[in-house]
């Protein structure tokens, strides 16, 4: 793999403090009053060299979107070569620590009230955020089916499966009630009773998958705990 130069390693740290400076940005003013001056100025550039990077509002709203939605993809897109319930719970904890961050349930919350007046927001989210989202799901566990370790018939709805069990109920709360957000043991509750239910209906060797899955669940809190006292 050939290593970046100083320059393209420069164009990418500017346009990731450029794209953390618009989710603020745009989670505080929402879609339509947000400037690209206002993004420049928090991201400390000029508006010209805001322009060199993203053409319009709408192409740094989108690639926003994608940018936080591949990070959530990363256990599928780069398998940890643990095996898939690694994956899935992998997964299943980056997307729970994504969505349920301040800031992106705060954008989703603006785009919902603005979406009726300015529907192709939510077009833009969805096909930027969700569909592509869900896009990948649908790739990884249909690779999982041709190695014969998932059984469906729909790869869409059983991507719908996995995303819908493992963080829906504390999303919406969290979305409704920003003053009472889930504990990192609620939201445990649900991502790990969602996993099992996920393996229950769609693995083909459950019992020896639920296992794995509880051996993950019970090292989790002593990963986290070594973590913390890490200098």
């Amino acid at each position: 793999m050939t290593a970046l130069s100083r320059r393209q390693q420069n164009r990418i740290e500017r346009e990731r403090r450029v794209l953390d400076a618009a989710l603020k940005v745009f989670a505080e003013a929402g879609y339509s009053g947000t400037t690209m001056d206002a993004v420049a100025i928090e991201s400390g550039l000029s508006k010209p060299t805001l322009y060199q990077y993203f053409e319009s509002k709408e192409a740094l709203f989108s690639a926003m979107l994608h940018g936080e939605r591949d990070q959530m993809l990363e256990f599928f897109q780069h398998p940890s070569g643990k095996g898939m319930v690694a994956d899935l719970h992998g997964f299943a904890w980056d997307y729970a620590d994504a969505v349920l961050r301040p800031d992106l349930l705060s954008l989703a919350r603006l785009i919902i009230g603005e979406v009726q007046r300015f529907p192709e927001i939510g077009r833009a989210y969805q096909q930027s955020g969700p569909d592509r989202l869900l896009s990948g799901i649908m790739d990884y566990l249909s690779g999982r089916r041709a190695a014969g370790e998932l059984d469906f018939d729909d790869a869409e709805l059983a991507a719908q499966d996995l995303w819908g069990l493992i963080l829906s109920a504390p999303r919406t709360q969290a979305l409704y009630m920003p003053d009472a957000p889930p504990s990192r043991a609620e939201i445990a509750r649900y991502v790990n009773n969602g996993l099992r239910v996920f393996l229950k209906a769609y693995s083909t060797r459950p019992k020896d998958d639920l296992a794995t899955l509880e051996a993950l669940i019970s090292a989790q809190p002593l990963k986290r705990a070594l973590q913390q006292v890490e200098p």
